[in-house]
């Protein structure tokens, strides 16, 4: 498979797509490592429906959504301890509210299609077999069910 190396700034949330500025941390990311950005570095999908198809997995890590296989033991937030913000579980549960919410923008038929690609990184000739669809038809819907995606975020 063809790499297709980019540098990227990173922030607290992962790599963003905007080009590095002096003085921040930079990584290499390789755009053909998922479905989502493999399509877009080929001009299948447009910036806002990638950067939506990011927020969306995201929020899928981040609610930890997928099978775990352990329990976290962070220590319990204290009042007038000086820590702000939300403690994990809270982040969880916020995250795990924007992608229910996201899912439920999308729409029921089209929630199979972006949990298939942006979540569980099938390609789309997979989802397209494991969903019974004709061939080729997955990269329109995927489209639609990011632009509703996109809508839910706010992008573009």
């Amino acid at each position: 498979m063809k790499q297709i190396l980019v540098d990227r700034e990173l922030d607290s949330t992962g790599p963003l797509a905007t080009p590095p500025r002096a003085g921040r941390r930079r990584v290499t990311v390789n755009l053909a490592e998922s479905p989502l950005t493999w399509l877009h570095a080929r001009g299948h999908l447009s910036d806002a429906q990638l950067a939506a198809g990011e927020c969306l997995r995201r929020d899928f890590e981040r609610a930890q959504r997928a099978p775990g296989v352990t329990m976290r033991w962070d220590a319990v937030r204290i009042a007038g301890t000086g820590e702000r913000g939300l403690n994990p579980t809270e982040r969880q549960l916020a995250a795990r509210q924007r992608f229910d919410g996201a899912l439920a923008t999308a729409g029921k038929d089209l929630a199979d299609i972006l949990w298939r690609v942006v979540c569980a990184g099938e390609t789309l000739p997979t989802a397209e077999r494991a969903l019974v669809w004709p061939v080729r038809s997955g990269k329109l819907v995927l489209r639609i069910a990011l632009d509703r995606v996109a809508g839910f975020y706010r992008i573009g």
